[in-house]
């Protein structure tokens, strides 16, 4: 396994990480994603340590903590062996006091994250969004207690906009409060709008990219077909509302794309979309998501080897869309690529 820098900091994190979203099924949403208790997420955290994966991501959100709860259980006597991220800021009940960043909810969810967890720290805490009813300052004080008393270690941001994300990392520096190190972030080849704001921003802040959904929320599995209806077996029909739209005749151009590589390679199409982004500049570590040893194993084969310049530029083609202002004209004018060149 190859171990990256998580932005402008000292943590070493591996290229690939486990996302524990399957963990505890629980809600209309996680549910349909999977529900794997504590004996079975023991093992496949088990075969991710074996291939050097140590580094295990969930949130207070997911299945309503069931899946902090579940990861706690099954890391019981691993725990120094893996490093825990985990995310807090979208609403876990109706009550005014139950979402956002302010400095009790953050208090408050990492006291609740840390007994689910069944640990005295959260080595990587990420905002799930942000709270535009919080002043940036009150939060990050509020992390830098966090941090200072031994409960935080590292601090990221998750589905933030680039203005959000640079005003938080201005205001830590003119405060000397933890920057944020990371950014959760979608990205995949049938979604790569992070290209045009948060990657440049992440390469000039130093902010590492911990990418979630590398498969376009399940479509770039090869279970989607041109001319071919969805299959009943797919997930899609009770979780697409949730994710990202994708354009259909972009998603096929892409899998048509992959067919033609993995033809070439003998790499599966999760394999090949992986790589591809692990690739990409400022990708600290992909999330992979499994629900069984099956599937984890088929992901875990996306490291190892490397796909050619050729085959890249094949796949950038292939999901290539033009950006919307003002981001365009750096990629069309010479212009303004002299003075913007867009990211390599």
């Amino acid at each position: 396994m190859e171990y990256r820098t998580l932005g402008k900091s000292g943590l070493k994190v591996p290229a690939l990480s486990f996302g524990a979203g399957t963990f505890g099924g629980q809600g209309p949403l996680f549910s349909a994603w999977g529900d794997t208790d504590a004996a079975q997420a023991r093992r496949l955290i088990e075969i991710c340590l074996e291939a050097g994966v140590n580094l295990f991501d969930t949130a207070d959100v997911y299945s309503n903590g069931a899946s902090e709860d579940v990861l706690g259980e099954a890391l019981q006597g691993l725990r120094d062996q893996a490093l825990i991220s985990t995310k807090l800021g979208l609403p876990m009940g109706d009550g005014p006091l139950d979402a956002g960043t302010s400095r009790l909810r953050l208090v408050r969810g990492v006291e609740a994250a840390l007994k689910r967890l069944r640990t005295d720290r959260i080595d990587l805490l990420q905002l799930h969004a942000f709270d535009a009813a919080t002043p940036v300052e009150e939060t990050l004080s509020a992390l830098d207690d966090l941090v200072s008393a031994g409960k935080v270690l590292y601090v990221g941001a998750s589905n933030f906009s680039g203005w959000q994300l640079m005003k938080s990392l201005a205001a830590a520096d003119r405060h000397g409060w933890p920057r944020y190190v990371a950014n959760q972030a979608y990205y995949s080849l049938v979604g790569r709008d992070y290209e045009w704001d948060l990657m440049p921003l992440g390469l000039d802040q130093g902010v590492g990219a911990m990418v979630w959904s590398p498969l376009g929320w399940g479509r770039l599995t090869g279970k989607i077909r041109r001319g071919q209806p969805l299959p009943e077996s797919s997930r899609l029909h009770e979780t697409a509302d949730f994710g990202p739209p994708v354009d259909d005749e972009r998603l096929y151009q892409v899998v048509e794309a992959l067919d033609v590589i993995a033809a070439e390679t003998g790499k599966t199409l999760p394999q090949i979309a992986i790589n591809w982004l692990l690739r990409r500049p400022t990708v600290s570590s992909v999330i992979i998501g499994a629900r069984n040893e099956t599937q984890l194993r088929d992901n875990l084969g996306a490291v190892g080897w490397a796909l050619s310049p050729d085959q890249i530029a094949r796949l950038d083609a292939a999901s290539a869309v033009t950006p919307s202002y003002p981001h365009y004209p750096y990629w069309r004018e010479g212009g303004f690529k002299a003075v913007n060149p867009p990211p390599v």
